[in-house]
């Protein structure tokens, strides 16, 4: 049986103290076992195909795209700018010294992203430059960084000029390491979609599954909540997330497959 909460917290020690306080709810409300502690996994993909997962956050390109097994638990709201509800989106991130402040005056720059799998990093931003492209092409290069915080550094060190970054991941950033933001600026928006949606396995028994969704409401107004930055839970639907989907199917449709 693995837990994981992989998607946001600067360093592992929110997630880790968050799945502290949620085990001890998950057990008084009759689940049968939990590990004491989360699992780190390098291949999340893998991960989150387990059949013994019994709770993960995932990005939700990857629910749309390639998880059609997994059962969803709930989303989480968070109470950060660039947030409605149970949606997000990102802020497009260039240096503070850039003349441009549309998007439009970084035709032929480096744009950096986390993944390709990842809809705040990429699909969002693939979205965005679809429109505007030129023979499906919009920036001169894109650079894979990893994560939302190495994009920055990236931007930070001139090895890339834009990012399409979480607007959690900045808040959260912005709040622990101030200083990590100095000498950025924020020149517009990806659309809203669904957030982050919580996981587990088709294995899990319905009544595990709902004894899942009452530890996640439990949690709301928890300390280590509000230093996540948590604010509600609710059950979005897979429908919901088939935006993500869509947004890809639209640049695509523009000639538009990659950044």
């Amino acid at each position: 049986m693995q837990v994981s909460l992989p998607m946001y917290g600067v360093t592992h020690q929110p997630a880790e103290a968050f799945w502290r306080v949620l085990r001890g709810k998950l057990l008084q409300l009759g689940l049968p076992q939990a590990p004491e502690s989360l699992s780190w996994p390098q291949d999340l993909a893998q991960h989150w195909q387990r059949d013994d997962l019994l709770l993960s956050q995932t990005c939700g390109y990857p629910l749309a795209i390639s998880l059609p097994q997994v059962q969803l638990v709930g989303t989480y709201h968070y109470r950060v700018e660039g947030c409605e509800g149970s949606d997000y989106s990102s802020w497009l991130v260039v240096r503070d010294d850039e003349p441009g402040e549309r998007l439009e005056d970084f035709r032929g720059r480096i744009a950096a992203y986390n993944s390709t799998d990842s809809q705040s990093g990429h699909n969002s931003l693939r979205a965005l430059i679809a429109p505007l492209a030129q023979e499906g092409k919009f920036f001169r290069a894109a650079i894979a960084s990893g994560a939302h915080y190495q994009s920055i550094k990236l931007i930070q060190n001139r090895q890339a000029d834009i990012a399409a970054v979480d607007c959690v991941s900045l808040e959260l950033l912005k709040r622990a390491q101030p200083q990590a933001l100095a000498g950025l600026k924020i020149i517009g928006r990806t659309a809203s979609v669904p957030g982050l949606p919580l996981i587990t396995s088709r294995q899990t028994p319905p009544e595990q599954l709902e004894i899942l969704r009452a530890g996640a409401r439990a949690m709301l107004g928890e300390a280590v909540s509000d230093s996540l930055l948590i604010d509600d839970f609710s059950l979005v639907p897979r429908s919901a997330y088939q935006k993500i989907a869509v947004l890809e199917q639209q640049a695509a449709a523009l000639g538009v497959t990659s950044l």
